[in-house]
């Protein structure tokens, strides 16, 4: 896989290979890259779905949590008959069945500060998919501290938010930057505040996009600004913001 593409994976890929901004090299590049997945929810399914028809050489997806019947309406990958069974299992079998070439590495664990290394040392870029606010703040730490990319999504009701670091650049600012302080999980609880399944696949879609712009390293991302979509209004905003003194981020 490193050093070419045969005539089947050429045609499997064709119709981005096309695309001036990919090409074989391109393709070649996202093939060999190594991507983890923080959650298996209704953002994890559409940005696994999208980077495995892709063609990303190595998926990680985190997950502790098994399927219930009101996660159908928007966790894409997930049918009725996967209900009581770990996301993690049925998101490296539904990958598998997509492209049989992505490698998929399942981890049936939550992402803490005594696991996080061992976990994401061997992924160039992590993609946040969780629905807490606790689990967001670890990521953005340890992707500070260990210069990773880091593509954060969130959605509520109608609305999703984007940010995209690339903490290998010491002038990004982070997710703290951003927040003056940690906002309350009440906010992105599905079961209480609601969640309009289209939204999950939007945010989740856009931030498969922007992992493979990385690989790519192609277009204008979401560094030092804050995408903000409501698809209730269909109102699409970017929100510029600077690095704040004293941050975290200043740390490393």
């Amino acid at each position: 896989m490193k050093n070419s593409l045969n005539k089947k994976l050429i045609e499997r890929y064709s119709r981005q290979i096309v695309l001036k901004d990919v090409g074989v090299v391109g393709q070649k590049a996202i093939c060999n890259s190594k991507v983890l997945i923080v959650g298996a929810g209704g953002l994890g399914c559409s940005i696994a779905d999208y980077l495995s028809r892709a063609g990303v050489g190595t998926i990680g997806i985190a997950d502790f949590d098994k399927i219930n019947l009101s996660n159908i309406h928007r966790q894409s990958l997930y049918n009725s008959k996967d209900i009581g069974k770990f996301k993690v299992d049925v998101v490296k079998e539904k990958i598998k069945s997509i492209n049989p070439l992505t490698k998929v590495k399942a981890f049936k664990k939550k992402i803490t500060d005594n696991n996080f290394n061992n976990i994401v040392k061997n992924f160039y870029i992590i993609v946040d998919g969780s629905d807490n606010f606790k689990t967001k703040f670890l990521l953005n730490k340890y992707s500070i501290k260990y210069k990773k990319i880091l593509i954060v999504g969130a959605i509520n009701k109608f609305d999703g938010h984007v940010f995209t670091f690339d903490f290998k650049n010491k002038k990004t600012p982070c997710l703290k930057c951003f927040y003056q302080s940690e906002p309350s999980d009440e906010i992105l609880n599905c079961e209480a505040e609601g969640i309009m399944g289209p939204v999950a696949g939007t945010i989740g879609n856009i931030q498969a996009n922007e992992v493979l712009k990385k690989i790519l390293k192609i277009g204008k991302d979401l560094n030092k600004c804050i995408l903000i979509i409501n698809l209730l209004t269909l109102n699409f905003r970017k929100v510029s913001f600077r690095k704040k003194r004293k941050c975290i981020c200043e740390k490393y």
